[in-house]
């Protein structure tokens, strides 16, 4: 037995004068929130998604008659007003990268944003450049791992690696040395290995300075031969005051410790995953040359007897005091400082410009004015002295070899020393607001969990229009 019922839809063209007077009204749903607008208020901003609303989208709602959007409504607040008023503003309840990627939804160009918004939209990219910058430093890894490393010496693409999982023996024993080296912090052993290069460098610069000590020399005489009236006396010693020797457990130290220095050097050339890299580093050629120069004067002094002055080698040696430099990498807060340095380089750069550019122009003014007011009694010779005394005034140092004696001329070295304190103090807070910022950043970074789930990006749901038979009427057949 086979029934038939017809079902009939309502005709909608008895509804057009209703419907007509209700097109230019739109309900957005934004995230749970309910927005009303005009069509003719979205047709303002074409090429954008609101402007392009039809029944036909996969979001729209046909029940409920509204337009959903599984977005964040407090920004669509902003978006929405943009359409009204044509001006777009910064929300301040939300995060920059958020709000880029709700103007990038929904069509809008970031460039729109109001100029009274535009420091607080770009404060965020600068927040974004500071965590690049500390991710390049590496400041957060104490050890890292065997794929990192792999990635490091590059040996993705090795035979043995790809085979059998598992890297030779040899080059295993490489990562460890490097990472025993390079990373203090990733194991107990690093740390012991970190500690006796740091003994070494602080006994090393300790030796380096404490040697120089009158209480530590000894002192040189020669014996010569004194002729009165052609006649010879006795041998009478003098002191021979170009050389300078130390207590020979000086020496020691020193051989101990370049020793280390030179161990380590070899070694961690050996190992080292770019040995173009390990050549170019400063602090690799610091290393080098405070080895080199100890090895090359206590050559020069006892095997080839060299007589000459001490003090224009020991000049050269005294490079072996930046070794403190390469504590810089045992401590992060010492890398934010180097980091600061390098980030205000331009700022940096103008300031010294700047500088040099009030000393000469102050520099000559004061020689020509001095000149002027009072040639006889002037100091100031040349516009080189001008110029160093505007170098010990800007500088504040104030030597108070060369001064002024006109009137004029006191007036104008006042105005220098305030020109000085201006050029040199104004750069310093923001200097220091940028470490402060890495300083944040690097502890906020340091208290967040290692691992954060991740979620995975929704899928769009497809819009599945009812199949509506040309005459109007559905049948459905029941068995």
């Amino acid at each position: 037995m086979r029934s038939t019922r017809t079902v009939k839809f309502a005709d909608t063209t008895t509804n057009n004068n209703n419907n007509n007077n209700n097109d230019s009204r739109v309900v957005l749903n934004v995230g749970g929130m309910r927005f009303e607008t005009q069509r003719a208020t979205l047709k303002k901003l074409p090429a954008t998604r609101l402007s392009k609303l039809t029944p036909q989208l996969s979001y729209y709602d046909p029940v409920l008659n509204e337009y959903f959007f599984d977005r964040h409504p407090g920004v669509f607040s902003q978006i929405l007003n943009y359409y009204r008023t044509g001006k777009l503003h910064y929300p301040t309840n939300v995060c920059g990268p958020l709000f880029e990627d709700e103007l990038s939804y929904w069509g809008i160009q970031r460039e729109e944003v109001e100029p009274c918004c535009w420091m607080t939209y770009t404060k965020h990219r600068s927040t974004q450049e500071t965590l690049q910058t500390l991710d390049s430093l590496g400041l957060e890894t104490a050890r890292s791992t065997t794929t990192d490393l792999i990635k490091k010496f590059d040996w993705e693409n090795d035979f043995h690696f790809i085979t059998s999982g598992h890297l030779p023996i040899y080059k295993r024993i490489r990562m460890i040395i490097w990472q025993l080296f390079e990373e203090p912090r990733s194991s107990i052993t690093a740390k012991i290995i970190s500690f006796i290069s740091i003994l070494f460098i602080l006994l090393s610069i300790t030796t380096f300075v404490i040697r120089t000590l009158s209480i530590f020399e000894i002192i040189e005489y020669d014996f010569v031969n004194v002729y009165i009236n052609d006649n010879q006396t006795e041998q009478t010693p003098v002191h021979n005051s170009q050389r300078r020797d130390t207590i020979s457990g000086f020496d020691v130290i020193e051989w101990t410790c370049n020793s280390w220095f030179v161990f380590e050097i070899i070694l961690r050339f050996i190992v080292a995953p770019s040995k173009r890299v390990f050549c170019i580093s400063i602090l690799n050629w610091i290393d080098f040359l405070g080895t080199f120069l100890f090895f090359f004067t206590y050559i020069l002094y006892n095997v080839f007897n060299y007589t000459g002055h001490y003090a224009s080698l020991d000049l050269l040696s005294t490079i072996r005091v930046a070794r403190m430099f390469k504590l810089i990498n045992l401590h992060p807060r010492l890398k934010i400082i180097t980091t600061t340095i390098t980030s205000s380089s331009a700022l940096l750069n103008l300031s010294i410009f700047f500088c040099l550019l009030a000393i000469l122009i102050s520099g000559s003014s004061l020689y020509y004015v001095e000149r002027i007011m009072n040639p006889s009694e002037s100091q100031i010779i040349s516009v080189i002295d001008g110029v160093w005394l505007a170098l010990t005034t800007i500088t504040t140092l104030g030597f108070g070899d060369i001064v002024p004696k006109s009137l004029l001329g006191m007036i104008l070295g006042a105005i220098t020393t305030i020109f000085g304190v201006l050029i040199i103090d104004i750069p310093m807070p923001i200097i220091n607001e940028t470490f402060d910022n890495f300083n944040r950043h690097l502890l906020a970074r340091q208290q967040l969990p290692k691992q954060r789930r991740r979620i995975t990006p929704a899928a769009i749901p497809r819009k599945i229009k009812p199949f509506v038979p040309p005459n109007g009427h559905v049948h459905q057949h029941d068995c």
